[in-house]
């Protein structure tokens, strides 16, 4: 699931790839108090496939308003389908499909600085990059990774900067002007089954990396002198288990009604609605229940790296927030809480603390993580 970082017909969207070989769109309405996702449009992929990834082509702030909105997917018989989003007509329409892989296609990703390229990684261990104006015909191949490939992602602060992880147990970043070889080669200790950069903070990238649980490498000197040495900055491995989801929240986590009131007094712009409020809706909860505790406990291992735990305490508020999400009527409710548009600002802010959210194999658990970068 992925939601759309711009508006559609004035609603936040979010993209669902589904096991029954559908990709649906849901569109976020109702009231300030309480909102709720209803279906907008579906795209049926071809008969007995699993719809296995999607993407947006809008994946960075700052979509140009001549651009299209499309969307890429992937299936379990190898298939891409690029679909384009028409905001004011039926939904979804099919602008392309072509036989990418022999296998599994994992994933499919835009290059958020040039939409018309798209990249996808398979379970034939082959990572390819296609120009969607003459789709079927690839733009590279690489068989860098040993194994298929089932994480890709274009930073969306850094233009030509890619991520790209496998089941080998490595997580590759390369520069998009030349795919010949990667710059950086970082160990995980698990296939990395899904990647995320920070949304504020460019060098940081979250890996959920199975049995190896999850990491967060700090890739600054990677990306900026193209140096090997990423280091990893925190770590966590959940016993008898497999983490297959990560990511960030994009809340001010620090003191987020500090800072929403003062950008409303001058110091940054401010909204009530939009799509960030609506990819936020969900971890704004967690700010508006009675008196969460977030007392996570943090240690050094043996190389110094920060391992996270979360504690008895955190683990019990953060399973009942999953269980609400999965309500039937599907609402989430907030008490109003404005959240801040700062984009422009992002440099200057001081993002000190950070939360982030893991799920697992196995155990079922939904985790809730704060982080403090000091």
């Amino acid at each position: 699931m992925k939601w759309c970082h711009v508006l559609v017909a004035g609603h936040a969207l979010l993209g669902v790839a589904d096991a029954g070989g559908s990709i649906e769109l849901l569109r976020l309405v109702g009231s300030e108090n309480a909102c709720t996702l209803q279906p907008f449009s579906s795209f049926a992929l071809e008969k007995q496939c699993l719809a296995l990834s999607l993407d947006w082509s809008a994946g960075k702030i700052g979509r140009a308003s001549d651009q299209p909105l499309r969307i890429i997917s992937s299936d379990s018989k190898g298939q891409l389908y690029l679909l384009e989003v028409n905001e004011e007509g039926p939904g979804l329409q099919e602008v392309a499909m072509w036989q990418a892989h022999h296998f599994e296609a994992w994933i499919a990703a835009f290059n958020y600085w040039q939409t018309e390229i798209v990249y996808s990684g398979g379970d034939d261990g082959l990572l390819k990059g296609w120009d969607t104006r003459t789709p079927g015909t690839s733009v590279f191949t690489s068989e860098r990774h040993s194994m298929g490939v089932c994480s890709i992602r274009s930073s969306p602060h850094r233009e030509n900067i890619l991520a790209t992880g496998s089941y080998d147990e490595h997580i590759l970043l390369w520069d998009t002007r030349n795919m010949k070889q990667p710059f950086a080669d970082m160990s995980a200790g698990g296939g990395v089954w899904r990647l995320k950069w920070h949304p504020f903070h460019h060098h940081l990238l979250l890996a959920a990396c199975m049995h190896g649980g999850f990491k967060i490498f700090n890739c600054q000197k990677a990306i900026e002198e193209k140096q090997e040495a990423c280091t990893v900055s925190a770590s966590h491995t959940l016993p008898n288990s497999l983490v297959y989801g990560a990511d960030w929240s994009w809340l001010y986590v620090h003191n987020p009604l500090q800072t929403c009131q003062s950008c409303c007094s001058g110091s940054s712009p401010c909204s009530n609605s939009g799509a960030k409020e609506a990819h936020l809706s969900n971890l704004k909860a967690v700010h508006q229940s009675p008196a969460p505790s977030y007392d996570h406990l943090a240690e050094n291992d043996e190389e110094g790296h920060t391992i996270l735990q979360s504690g008895s305490k955190p683990r019990t508020s953060v399973q009942a927030l999953a269980e609400d999400m999965m309500k039937s009527d599907s609402q989430l409710h907030t008490a109003g809480t404005k959240v801040c548009d700062s984009d422009l600002y992002l440099e200057a802010a001081n993002f000190d603390i950070s939360f982030l959210t893991t799920c697992s194999f196995y155990d079922h658990i939904l985790h809730l993580w704060k982080w403090e970068n000091i």
